[in-house]
């Protein structure tokens, strides 16, 4: 039952894909003369991304703490990662950022214009020279006031598990002198594991956006990517579970 619910649930995305970019250029055109940050366009995207989440029965998204996410600032905000649907209820959180997304995305018809139309980040894991841009890219994001949205993780998790932040959010933070904002997303992995797309399951998602982190207050990038990853464990770990 669930797997033909989700080939019909993918195929409604892939029939309504076009239809949601049209209005998403229409918007991008009439606003970009006045609106460097493309905001506008970021928001129709968290429109775009929360209408699948509400007209599919089998999920639902809490989110708390919406209000610590700034409108305009830099900042940077680092969430975990283990389902593609962490991408779907983040959005939900209806603020400001750039994501910084694996390069691959970026060639997805539909969703890779989308995401060059949002001024999103593209990143080649692995290659030195890529991560090199992604940082300049994100540097001038958060000179512009927009703050980025990094998952520290590099990848998703194959079981859910919380992986081992890399460094890179983090020194990106203390260089610019912004703050870490950690967000924690539970309840997605079950639903929609790393591998496959069949849905396994309801979803009962939260997404909590914790305290911001001061990267004055701490020794360096290493103590800060420390701090960042425990308070997302606190909260995956006190999170609650179906």
């Amino acid at each position: 039952m669930l797997r033909a619910f989700s080939w019909v649930y993918w195929a409604f995305l892939a029939i309504t894909f076009p239809l949601f970019f049209a209005v998403q250029l229409a918007i991008f055109l009439a606003t970009i003369a006045f609106d460097r940050r493309r905001v506008a366009v970021h928001l129709f995207s968290c429109l775009w991304a929360s209408t699948y989440v509400w007209l599919c029965p089998l999920w639902r998204v809490r989110t708390l703490g919406r209000e610590r996410l700034p409108w305009r600032g830099a900042a940077v905000i680092v969430a975990n990662h283990s389902s593609l649907l962490d991408i779907l209820v983040l959005y939900g959180v209806f603020r400001p950022f750039k994501w910084v997304s694996k390069e691959e995305m970026f060639r997805v018809p539909i969703l890779g214009w989308n995401m060059r139309l949002n001024d999103y980040v593209p990143l080649r894991r692995g290659e030195r020279e890529s991560v090199i841009r992604m940082m300049a890219h994100c540097r001038r994001h958060l000179a512009a006031g927009s703050p980025v949205m990094i998952f520290p993780e590099g990848t998703r998790s194959r079981d859910g598990a919380l992986q081992p932040f890399k460094d890179g959010a983090f020194r990106l933070a203390a260089e610019a002198g912004c703050p870490i904002i950690p967000i924690a997303v539970s309840g997605t992995a079950d639903a929609l594991p790393k591998h496959g797309l069949v849905l396994r399951r309801r979803m009962r998602a939260q997404v909590e956006v914790l305290p911001a982190l001061d990267p004055t207050a701490f020794e360096g990038p290493g103590a800060l990517r420390d701090a960042a990853r425990g308070a997302i464990a606190a909260a995956l770990a006190r999170a609650p579970r179906e």
